[in-house]
């Protein structure tokens, strides 16, 4: 068993709390870590309705505010279509997921997961200006 993690990061140099989750497998395919995360985050937002959700990824409704996503009262994050969109979002590289400081490049590339390891997931903030 390996606690896992996750910690969220902005190449604009924000960084959100790290938060844990007990991973029972010792490898598994990014793509399927990724759907543990979401799945983790969305099942705590919908069990507490939390005023903002701190997800990887923006649920298709919701407003994004300076520290995460405003979701309208009683709406319920759909796990499934959040998990879609952060595997989407990862494939045109809207964040690169760095594994205890190693770059993971592939979904289906295979992860060794030991006690404490961290995943980073670097959201890139696109550049503004002209």
């Amino acid at each position: 068993m390996a606690l896992v993690s996750f910690v969220d990061e902005t190449t604009g140099g924000e960084r959100r709390e790290a938060w844990g989750l007990e991973i029972f497998e010792e490898r598994l395919p990014l793509r399927e870590l990724i759907r543990r995360r979401v799945f983790q985050e969305v099942a705590e937002y919908n069990a507490k309705e939390p005023e903002l959700f701190h997800g990887l990824v923006q649920p298709g409704d919701a407003e994004r505010v300076l520290n995460g996503f405003r979701v309208r009262r009683g709406h319920r994050v759909d796990a499934e279509a959040q998990f879609a969109k952060a595997v989407e979002a990862f494939s045109r590289n809207g964040f690169v997921v760095l594994v205890d400081d190693r770059q993971v490049e592939e979904l289906d590339e295979e992860i060794d997961l030991v006690m404490h390891t961290e995943v980073t997931f670097l959201k890139l903030v696109p550049l503004v200006g002209g």
